[in-house]
């Protein structure tokens, strides 16, 4: 059995939308940085992409950058992306190898992939100047599932905490042994939270998305978290309908060993504040949500699937990468439509219906963790 138990939904009679300052204010994004983004554990992507000593990735969140990069003993680590000398950034790509040492290319300081300094330059005239003072500063650095999660300020709930109630959920799709097949970056001229609501309720699919309606009714479904940072539940496959693919088959082996119920489900949760993680029967596809300025967010979309799949002559990802390509820009549009809108002098918040609780709950969830700050309209 999958062991999924519906709740009661969080519906609360007189629950409205946020004000616009909170999609529009430079101030509030620069809030939303610094108490949640910087204090919150960040997803960066998959481990599978640092497989070899020196790989690394680079996220950034507003004026902060972190490194995050495979060591030569296997393990990853993380670093501010800030030389100890002047502040340069270090690395600037997103993503890359280095050759046993990151430098700096401003003046050639240089550290070890464990952070320590082993080259500056005209230190050695410095009295009592002391390379082992001056190593990268670290960044908190977790895999979950074969995600790997990064917290740039230290302190606070271990990953584990804020995830143990989703290790059960999703034990049965082998998260950690999925391999991706596609990856695709899009700009969303919206603010972040605008892309997260979006993902957490199904009321606009009919209007926004036949083609999904089609294969999947939006009232088909039930959600079994529906209070705090991880949101979400399913929703049921047509009759006759295989998986949510541009032709509503299978487009790979299961990827892992799924009860019946699953095979005609989709699970969709989000978890707070940037990953977005939707559980198919022969895929999984996440969602990483970057907050770039008040009306702009990056989203990166990378498809999973059973280690061993490509070896099948049914394996055809496209299908799900097509149909979620189509359906991802759709929801970007009406997003940015909703940008639009809320920029108005005319707006205000507005009811949500009980079939948009779990964006209720994720509101007090935000304003949770934004600790109590009220923007200056």
């Amino acid at each position: 059995m999958s062991g999924f138990v519906p709740t009661a939904a969080s519906y609360r009679p007189g629950d409205r939308t946020l004000p616009g300052e909170y999609y529009t204010s430079p101030e509030v994004l620069a809030r939303d940085l610094d108490r949640i983004h910087a204090r919150s554990w960040l997803c960066a992507g998959r481990s599978t992409e640092l497989t070899e000593a020196g790989q690394y990735l680079v996220r950034g969140v507003g004026p902060d950058s972190a490194i995050l990069i495979r060591g030569k003993d296997g393990s990853v680590r993380g670093f501010h992306n800030v030389c100890r000398h002047r502040g340069t950034r270090l690395l600037d790509a997103e993503r890359g190898t280095v050759s046993g040492t990151i430098q700096c290319p401003y003046h050639a300081w240089t550290y070890d992939l464990e952070g320590r300094l082993r080259g500056a330059p005209h230190m050695q005239d410095v009295p009592d100047f002391d390379p082992s003072g001056h190593s990268l500063h670290p960044v908190e650095v977790e895999e979950w599932e074969g995600f790997l999660f990064f917290r740039l300020v230290p302190g606070g709930e271990p990953l584990g905490a804020q995830y143990g109630q989703m290790t059960e959920r999703v034990a049965r799709f082998r998260l950690g042994g999925l391999r991706p097949a596609r990856r695709i970056g899009y700009e969303v001229r919206a603010n972040w939270k605008l892309v997260l609501q979006n993902f957490s309720e199904c009321l606009h699919c009919p209007v926004i998305h036949p083609a999904l309606s089609r294969l999947s009714p939006y009232l088909s479904g039930a959600n079994d978290l529906t209070e705090g940072p991880i949101l979400g539940g399913y929703l049921t496959l047509a009759d006759g309908v295989g998986s949510m693919t541009l032709s509503g088959r299978t487009c790979a082996r299961p990827v892992g060993e799924l009860p019946d119920e699953d095979h005609a489900r989709g699970y969709y949760y989000s978890l707070f504040p940037n990953l977005l993680l939707s559980l198919h029967p022969d895929y999984v596809m996440y969602h990483l949500v970057w907050p770039v300025a008040p009306d702009r967010t990056r989203i990166e979309c990378e498809w999973l699937f059973h280690p061993d799949a490509s070896a099948d002559d049914s394996f055809q990802p496209d299908e799900a990468v097509g149909f979620w390509d189509m359906t991802n820009r759709q929801d970007w549009h009406i997003c940015e439509q909703s940008q639009a809108g809320v920029a108005s002098r005319a707006y205000r918040p507005g009811p949500y219906s009980p079939r948009e609780s779990l964006l209720a709950a994720w509101d007090r969830a935000y304003l949770a963790a934004l600790g109590g700050f009220e923007p200056q309209g």
